[in-house]
């Protein structure tokens, strides 16, 4: 006879209820979704107070229904502790600064049709004070060390435009050209250059006159298109100020990568080149904390976008500079002094990642030491220092996860979260495994080989795989977290990623990233299918359901591959890829990137065989695979016409094929509604033509 027993019966209840919770969360999981990107807060910079103890960041959110994004300011402490809000306006809070005394943090914010204008806030939040008004508005600012001064960069009109030529025609829109550079990335050459201006710097209020340390000059500092605040250094007693410029214009502007160095000295005024005597870039200048010499990046080779990056040493009083990292065959950046002037810290691509390393320098001799590892990507650095202890505040990603801020101790190699600016959101979203693995390559040597599995993996089951072909072409396959190739996502849709460190690619020695020169369908490409060949082994893997992805040479890569891939791939997509050689040769605007990769210009004579050799449109004649072809209308580097000429040839032979085309975006795309669109085709594509099990 059945004898109820209440203890029984409550654990019963008790075990049915957390086997249904359990199951409840497992199934309502999330994965990585387009529509999920756009709900994570991003942080777009930070500033460690002048004491060391707090550090203030940027998070900039977005509304994808009104296609916007806005940032505010927070804070949170180095000694741990819920992050604040400091400053919520229904405009965004950007370039974010404190004042040398701690009592104040500057930062730019929109006013009306007049720009971005200068603000001070205390650290509690309030009072704000509007201390600029500028006309048309400022694009970024600096303290000087001791906040005497604001150094600040507006763009000026120094270039004559067709309005100076004919003053009778004012509503005129054509423009005239005369040189090189007449367009770059995103931006058509409208007369205006970014100039960089000092002003005294009272207390809440700007003095004196700005000085412009270009004056007349139809260059710009900081570089376009991407140089910021980081190419700028003063010196610790304000007497001086070094920024970095490229002092040239019209054809070689065009063809040189020749950055200098510049040293604009206050007490006269006068400005002196530096590195004269250093053909290729030259950035990032850092005073040393005593004043008396400087570290920079450097690039040996001219022309070369995608060389080494050295780190140079420089007594200002001697002016000559030293290699300090030449004994490592590593390409380095960020760099920043410890406080007491003895070591210098970088960021470093590594084994597919991005660490940090130190220098230890004195006497002019270099030690080195590794201060991070992991599977992270390390993204920018600040060192602060409270009593005698140094601490290093960094930014930090991964493949699976955005960028959060992070303390490092360098003695302890010890690593403190301070933020989780997607804790809540992340916390429920499943991710799949990522792993790396060795491969030989057909030429017997080692490639670090990323693989993205799927959330749930099961190894019993059959995957479609994606071939990730990477952009730059230098440019490593690291632990970075992208909003657009984003390897997560992709493998949330069921799909197996895999990413090689293909040739041409930093972070595994100087050679292995120069092999790809004027090879770029030679071993890189072999690399491609040896990863494909290796990973596709795997039993859980479909053979018959492979593609392959990627943008700019990742695109063309995608094109080359479409006529030389043995049948392997069921599928491609390219976005903003080179088709052409030929055409793209004479339509790119920084012609130093071609005229190097190629091995000389098309017009050369005898002219150099990359053109004909690895040029995707002499082969097209193969293609036969389904393809899909993504372009922004913006970009300059790779032109429109590239994407066009590929769909188009797609078309007249019969393939199966579709244009997504961005009449306002470039290289990227940078649009929230533009960026869900382009997962959705990207993902509706890859259903159509691989089909993988959901």
């Amino acid at each position: 006879m059945f004898e109820f027993n209440k203890t029984i019966f409550i654990q019963a209840i008790l075990f049915t209820c957390l086997i249904q919770f359990s199951f409840s969360r497992l199934y309502s999981q999330e994965k990585y979704s387009p529509e999920l990107l756009w709900k994570l807060g991003r942080i777009t910079e930070y500033a460690v107070s002048p004491d060391g103890r707090q550090v203030v960041y940027g998070v900039k959110n977005f509304n994808l229904k009104a296609n916007t994004g806005q940032t505010d300011i927070w804070m949170v402490s180095l000694a741990g502790g819920e992050p604040k809000l400091l400053m919520q306006t229904p405009v965004s809070e950007v370039n974010i600064r404190w004042h040398p005394s701690g009592k104040k943090i500057g930062y730019l914010s929109a006013v009306g049709d007049s720009g971005l204008q200068y603000f001070e806030v205390s650290p509690e939040g309030k009072p704000v004070q509007q201390i600029s008004h500028w006309a048309p508005g400022v694009e970024g600012f600096e303290y000087s060390p001791k906040g005497n001064y604001l150094l600040y960069t507006l763009k000026v009109k120094v270039g004559r435009v067709t309005q100076d030529f004919y003053p009778d025609l004012p509503l005129a829109t054509g423009r005239i050209y005369d040189e090189l550079m007449f367009r770059h990335w995103t931006e058509w050459a409208d007369g205006h250059y970014s100039h960089l201006f000092i002003q005294p710097l009272g207390e809440g209020k700007l003095t004196g006159t700005p000085r412009d340390l270009l004056l007349g000059e139809t260059f710009a500092a900081p570089t376009p298109p991407d140089g910021g605040l980081e190419e700028i250094s003063w010196s610790p007693d304000e007497a001086r100020l070094i920024y970095t410029c490229k002092k040239e214009g019209g054809t070689m502007a065009a063809t040189s990568t020749n950055t200098d160095l510049w040293m604009f000295t206050l007490a006269t005024e006068s400005t002196e080149n530096l590195t004269p005597q250093l053909p290729g870039y030259d950035k990032e200048p850092r005073f040393s904390p005593d004043g008396k010499s400087i570290v920079w990046l450097s690039m040996a080779t001219p022309g070369y976008e995608a060389d080494k990056n050295r780190i140079m040493w420089m007594d200002l009083q001697a002016r000559k500079p030293i290699e300090i990292s030449a004994a490592e065959d590593q390409t380095f950046s960020h760099l920043v002094w410890s406080k007491d002037g003895k070591r210098i810290y970088s960021i470093i691509p590594t084994m597919g990642t991005e660490q940090v390393g130190c220098y230890t320098w004195e006497n002019q001799k270099a030690a080195f030491e590794w201060i991070t590892s992991g599977t992270y990507n390390y993204t920018d650095i600040q060192v602060t220092t409270i009593g005698n202890e140094e601490n290093l505040v960094l930014t930090r990603t991964s493949m699976s996860a955005p960028a959060d801020l992070y303390k490092v101790e360098p003695k302890s190699k010890k690593v403190t979260t301070l933020t989780g600016v997607n804790q809540k959101i992340l916390s429920n979203v499943k991710t799949g495994e990522v792993k790396g693995r060795w491969i030989e390559t057909t030429d017997k040597k080692k490639m670090w080989v990323w693989v993205i599995y799927p959330p749930n993996f099961d190894p019993a089951k059959k995957y479609p795989a994606l071939l990730y072909c990477q952009g730059g072409p230098q440019s490593q396959v690291s632990q970075f977290f992208s909003y657009r190739w984003n390897f997560q996502l992709m493998a949330a849709q069921g799909y197996i990623v895999v990413a090689p460190n293909r040739r041409g690619l930093p972070g595994f020695g100087q050679a292995w990233n120069d092999e790809i020169k004027e090879d770029w369908g030679g071993q890189a490409y072999r690399d491609y299918l040896t990863a494909i060949d290796s990973v596709s082994a795997e039993p859980y893997v479909d053979k018959n359901r492979l593609g392959a992805v990627g943008a700019s040479y990742g695109g063309y890569s995608v094109y080359w591959l479409a006529s030389h891939h043995g049948g392997r791939f069921k599928t491609f997509i390219s976005h903003c890829g080179v088709f052409n050689l030929e055409t793209m040769s004479l339509a790119t605007e920084e012609v130093f990137f071609v005229n190097r990769e190629m091995g000389g210009p098309i017009y050369q004579y005898p002219r150099p065989e990359s053109y004909d050799k690895f040029s995707p449109h002499k082969f097209a004649g193969k293609w036969e695979t389904p393809i899909l072809v993504i372009h922004g209308d913006k970009d300059f580097r790779v032109p429109v016409t590239e994407g066009i000429q590929a769909f188009t040839l797609a078309q007249l032979k019969g393939i199966p094929s579709r244009f997504l085309w961005f009449p306002d975006e470039g290289h990227w795309v940078t649009r929230p509604q533009n960026s869900v669109l382009w997962n959705r085709v990207f993902f509706d594509w890859l259903d159509q033509t691989l089909s993988p099990e959901k």
